[in-house]
C-alpha cells in the first residue's frame, strides 16, 4: 500500500495544477450539463447512427481537451505528431462503438429468456470487439511492443484488496440512497431473473457483467494511458480520467462524480506497474459489491 500511496504522492505533486484545476471545473461543468439536462438519455434515444455520432462527440471532447490543456499551459509539442493525432481520433471511436452496437441471437423461443441469454452475451460478445479493434491499432501503432498491460509478473494483491476493503462502508451508505436502488442491482431489470428460482441464471449473469471490466480497465488504463504515455508520459493519465468520467454520465451522481478521481488514481497505478489487473481486481469488486448492496438494500431498506 505504500508503493501505491507514493506513486500518488509523486502524481498530484508533478502533475500541473492549472491544467488539473481547468480539467476538474470542465468535468465539472459536463457533469452538470449532464444531469441537469438529460443528455446521455437524449443520446440514447436516438438511433444508433446518431447515437454512435454523439457520443463520439462526447468522448472527443472530454479526451481531447485534457491534450488541449496540456498544449496551451505546458506547450507539449504532441500536436505536430500524425500518429498522436490519429490515435486521439481512433480512440474514441472505439468506445462508441461499445456504447451504442450489439448483437441480438434467436436463442430461445420464449422472449423473455432469449432477452436474458442476449444479455448473458453482450459483455463478452464487447470484450471481443474491443480486444480484437485493439489488436489491430496495437499491430499500426506499437508493433512489437507488448501488448497493452497483459502482465501478471510481480503483482501484489494485498493493496488492491485493502483498497477493496475501504470501499465497503462506502458502498454500504450508498446503498441506502433512491438513484443507487433505482440502478442496482443491475439484474432488477431483466425480467427473467425476477421470476422464481433463477438463482443459478443470475450467477451466471452477474460473471458476465463481472467481464466487462476486463474490457473497461484494458482500454482506459491499458491502452489510454499506456499508448499515449510515449508521448506525454505521466500526463496521459488526466485526459484518461475526463473520458472515463463521461463513460458514467446515467449513473448515480456520486458514482459518477467519484469515477474522475477512481479513473486518475487507477492510472497512475497503471502507468507504475504496467498492469491492469490490481485495477481490475478493486474495479469489478467494487461493482460485485454494488450489486450486493443494491440487492441487501431492496431487501431490507425498501
Amino acid at each position: 500500500m505504500k508503493k501505491i500511496i507514493g506513486y500518488l504522492n509523486e502524481y498530484f505533486i508533478a502533475v500541473d495544477k492549472r491544467i488539473l484545476i481547468t480539467a476538474s471545473v470542465f468535468i465539472a461543468i459536463a457533469i452538470f450539463i449532464n444531469y441537469n439536462y438529460n443528455l446521455n438519455a437524449t443520446i440514447n434515444r436516438l438511433n444508433d447512427p446518431g447515437s454512435f455520432a454523439a457520443w463520439y462527440l462526447v468522448f472527443l471532447i472530454a479526451f481531447g481537451s485534457g491534450y488541449i490543456l496540456l498544449f496551451l499551459f505546458k506547450e507539449t509539442p504532441v500536436w505536430i505528431n500524425k500518429k498522436f493525432l490519429l490515435l486521439l481520433l481512433i480512440a474514441p471511436l472505439v468506445f462508441a462503438w461499445k456504447m451504442v452496437y450489439s448483437i441480438q441471437l434467436p436463442i430461445s423461443n420464449d422472449a423473455i429468456e432469449n432477452d436474458y441469454w442476449n444479455d448473458v452475451i453482450y459483455w463478452p460478445f464487447k470484450i471481443a470487439g474491443v480486444v480484437l479493434m485493439l489488436l489491430l491499432i496495437h499491430r499500426f501503432f506499437d508493433k512489437g511492443k507488448p501488448f497493452y498491460v497483459t502482465s501478471f509478473s510481480g503483482l501484489d494483491l494485498k493493496p488492491y484488496l485493502l483498497m477493496l476493503a475501504i470501499m465497503v462502508p462506502l458502498v454500504a451508505a450508498a446503498s441506502t440512497q433512491p438513484d443507487f436502488l433505482a440502478m442496482y442491482p443491475k439484474f432488477q431489470k431483466v425480467p427473467f431473473l425476477m421470476q422464481e428460482n433463477r438463482g443459478w441464471h443470475k450467477l451466471v449473469y452477474e460473471l458476465s457483467y463481472g467481464s466487462d471490466f476486463f474490457t473497461i480497465e484494458l482500454f482506459f488504463r491499458g491502452f489510454l494511458v499506456l499508448a499515449f504515455a510515449k508521448w506525454v508520459g505521466k500526463d496521459a493519465i488526466l485526459p484518461m480520467a475526463l473520458f472515463y468520467c463521461t463513460i458514467h454520465f446515467g449513473k448515480p451522481l456520486g458514482e459518477c462524480i467519484s469515477s474522475y478521481f477512481g479513473g486518475m488514481i487507477l492510472g497512475v497505478v497503471t502507468f507504475h506497474t504496467r498492469s491492469i489487473y490490481g485495477g481490475l481486481l478493486v474495479h469489478v469488486g467494487i461493482a460485485w459489491l454494488m450489486e450486493l448492496g443494491g440487492y441487501l438494500g431492496h431487501e431490507y431498506i425498501l
